[in-house]
């Protein structure tokens, strides 16, 4: 089996043989991961981003999830003209309040830059990506490393009752269902590959060039391997994935064979698959590009920023999104935190996490709230967050007690009617994105959203990403002469 940058050979712990990272990296690297810590979520111990002598480190001591630490710093106006905003930072002054300011001129400026893929340079790529416009808070990679399609810049539609623009009837009436006023739904199935995975997978990738690494790995419902095949062949990297045998849409599993992964499939389920994906990684030294990889989380915050820089910086109410493994509870949580603390903007939106009913821990666990955890044996027709164990647990369960959040549970019949709904408006989307839409029906019905308030839904996957479920997959009745009189009686039925 290939290796990456450790140094292992098949075999060999992690502790074992040649596999002193830093002294093979370039010092630019060692320059970028110097600003960069990881901390333990649960008992708060803080690691180097990368520590000699040992491989990439996915989880504290104790077992539990890191986050990633960096001292934002504003690049400079200097390093700005120079081209070169990374490493050239700016005084500690300028993190006052009205830095806020500072930043969305910043974002913004990124933002208008046009879609062209520069002859000469790849810096217009990077600012128009919807995730490396942000890269001050994401990841400080020198540019040469980064991986982009370019990313994000996905669609956020105003579908409420209010805020839906004349001649879009259809959007309208997602509206009516949720019985919202004011709503959006964020589309992530715009992504390059489909899926809102591409977001983490940018970051995760960048890091594994900037780790020298000559393998990546994961274990997957379909999307994040679909994403991780996608970006690893652009960047020459081989790509393994772990697959649950028959739990993986035809749609995702044919991306990620035309990407050209190798595909390992488990007898089991995803828990099963993330399990051993885990211990293959940590023994063989392929880097994890799973969400417990604490990089692939910090390119899933770019979700939240984008949105807030489609809302002109003003804070929605509510943020509505599926919940499965938590790595997007966790990454958005954790960007609108972030951006209230730089005075991007002025309040934390409360976070509405939707589980499908067969695949409920969190939900079970937030109704005790969160005395206690159980993982279940996942069942729902909603293969994307058929999950009983999620890896982010306790980052999601930190994430929704800090913005009074919720968690709810929807029925597969739920998703699929949220999923007509979402189809015939003209959006369309997977089974699990749709959970959202039930989600929301569901929050107002109760009376926990409120009619007026500002909600932004995201959707995290493609129509195409599941072929099958909830479409219909076959055309009704006999094919008619090919006549006028012919198409008259049809239409007149």
């Amino acid at each position: 089996m290939a290796i990456n940058s450790t140094g292992l050979q098949p075999g060999q712990g992690a502790n074992e043989g040649n596999n002193n990272i830093q002294g093979q990296l370039s010092s630019e690297v060692r320059d970028a991961l110097s600003l960069i810590s990881l901390r333990c979520v649960e008992c708060l111990r803080l690691y180097p981003a990368l520590e000699a002598g040992r491989t990439p480190r996915y989880r504290c001591d104790c077992g539990s999830v890191l986050d990633v630490e960096i001292a934002f710093q504003l690049p400079s106006r200097r390093a700005q003209q120079s081209g070169d905003a990374f490493f050239r930072l700016a005084t500690e002054q300028e993190h006052m309040p009205a830095a806020g300011a500072v930043w969305r001129q910043i974002f913004d400026d990124r933002a208008s830059t046009p879609p062209i893929w520069s002859i000469s340079t790849d810096k217009l790529l990077f600012d128009y990506s919807g995730v490396w416009r942000y890269r001050d808070l994401i990841l400080p990679a020198p540019e040469r490393y980064i991986v982009s399609r370019p990313e994000g810049n996905t669609g956020l539609y105003p579908v409420g009752i209010e805020n839906c623009g004349a001649g879009r009837a259809g959007h309208r009436q997602l509206g009516i269902y949720a019985g919202l006023e004011r709503f959006f739904l964020k589309h992530e199935g715009e992504n390059p590959t489909g899926s809102f995975k591409d977001r983490g997978m940018t970051v995760g990738v960048t890091m594994a060039q900037m780790l020298g690494a000559k393998a990546v790995a994961c274990a997957s419902t379909g999307n994040t391997s679909a994403s991780l095949a996608s970006y690893a062949a652009q960047a020459g990297i081989e790509s393994i994935v772990f697959l649950p045998a028959g739990n993986v849409a035809g749609g995702k599993l044919a991306q990620s064979l035309a990407y050209g992964a190798r595909a390992v499939q488990i007898a089991g389920d995803f828990d099963a698959a993330m399990s051993l994906v885990e211990q293959v990684c940590n023994e063989q030294g392929i880097y994890l590009l799973n969400s417990l990889n604490p990089f692939r989380i910090e390119g899933q915050k770019a979700i939240g920023f984008e949105i807030l820089q489609q809302l002109d910086w003003q804070a929605p109410d509510w943020l509505v999104l599926p919940a499965g493994n938590l790595g997007n509870i966790s990454a958005i949580g954790k960007a609108f935190r972030e951006a209230y603390q730089l005075s991007l903007i002025g309040h934390v939106p409360r976070i509405a996490a939707i589980q499908a009913g067969g695949a409920n821990p969190f939900y079970r666990s937030f109704m005790q709230d969160f005395a206690a955890y159980r993982p279940v044996q996942a069942d729902t027709i909603a293969t994307a967050i058929k999950i009983g164990n999620p890896v982010s647990y306790p980052r999601a369960r930190r994430v929704i007690k800090a913005c009074d959040g919720v968690v709810e549970e929807v029925s597969d019949e739920e998703i699929l009617a949220a999923k007509a709904m979402i189809d015939r408006a003209g959006l369309g989307c997977e089974p699990a994105s749709a959970a959202t839409l039930a989600g929301v029906r569901k929050l107002v019905a109760a009376g926990i959203i409120k009619r007026d308030e500002l909600v932004v839904g995201v959707l995290t996957g493609n129509l195409l990403k599941d072929s099958k479920t909830g479409i219909p997959q076959a055309v009704t009745g006999e094919a008619i002469e090919p006549t006028l009189d012919a198409v008259r009686s049809v239409l007149l039925q």
